[in-house]
């Protein structure tokens, strides 16, 4: 498999512990392991560029929840080294095995025995008269939203350079189908299973109830400027940073080059998953 993994671990008492007896397996096998705990707090965008992942590195581990996940991504920025999510506690989206079959799994890996499927994520940039361009990549969803005490916010979206409509809503969110199941589900969008080449366009409490959610083809150029007078808004990215914007401001959201590697783990299910964490009947038969 290679000589350097690294093991990404939450701030949790059960996590570090596990990490540690991880740890102390792969050194064993004569593994050179990067630990990582998330305990670096969010600064502005683009504040841990410095900080990202080794190339060298052939695989991480990932102990945590859906938000210890998402930081795992963004650390290793657009490189593709394959990712293991290990859950703890609550049943999470984007985890692939438990902590009790955390040492087989990684038997698993260092032998080969192992298969990898691609997640799409998004690139954002925001784009502004006199200023560079930003930019930020998202695995779950890029997401507008107003201050607690702003007014509607009035945002128009474009596809492929041609209008679609404004949206008057307390926000918009520009979803992956990995994200379908994240902020976008609680705003009322649907389930996207992961493999369907889609972008999902979700109003947040849009004034007009014919405002609904919206999937383009992954090849969509969503372009999306605020209308004047428009303030008191936040673009965020994955949940992990935020950014303000004006309507000085287009933002550009389309499909990234830069997929996200998933180790995949043979007996786990995506509907069975689903099932679980939205506690739909029939179980797991």
């Amino acid at each position: 498999m290679g000589s350097k993994i690294a093991v990404f671990v939450k701030i949790d008492a059960q996590a570090i512990k596990k990490a540690g007896e991880l740890t102390q397996w792969l050194e064993a096998q004569g593994v050179q392991v990067v630990r990582v705990d998330n305990s670096l707090k969010e600064g502005p965008p683009g504040s841990r560029d410095s900080l990202c992942a080794p190339a060298d590195i052939k695989c991480m581990f990932v102990l945590g929840g859906d938000g210890t996940f998402l930081s795992a991504v963004r650390w290793i920025g657009d490189q593709t080294i394959p990712i293991l999510g290990v859950k703890f506690g609550d049943v999470g989206f984007l985890a692939e095995t438990v902590e009790n079959d955390l040492i087989s799994a990684a038997k698993s890996i260092l032998n080969g025995e192992y298969d990898t499927i691609t997640r799409m994520r998004l690139l954002a940039q925001v784009v502004r008269p006199g200023s560079d361009t930003f930019s930020e990549t998202v695995l779950n969803d890029v997401v507008i939203n107003k201050g607690a005490l702003a007014r509607l916010a009035n945002i128009q979206v474009s596809i492929n350079d041609h209008y679609l409509t404004t949206f008057r809503a307390d926000g918009l969110i520009i979803a992956t189908p990995t994200g379908s199941t994240a902020y976008s589900l609680a705003a009322g969008g649907p389930i996207i299973h992961p493999s369907v080449p889609g972008i999902l366009i979700t109003p947040i409490c849009p004034f007009t109830l014919t405002n609904r959610p919206l999937i383009v083809p992954d090849s969509a150029n969503i372009k999306i400027k605020l209308e004047k007078k428009s303030a008191d808004i936040m673009l965020t990215f994955d949940g992990q940073v935020g950014k303000p914007i004006s309507e000085q401001d287009t933002i550009v959201v389309r499909k990234s080059l830069h997929p996200v590697n998933m180790i995949t783990v043979p007996g786990q299910h995506y509907f069975d998953v689903l099932k679980d964490k939205l506690s739909w009947s029939g179980g797991r038969g």
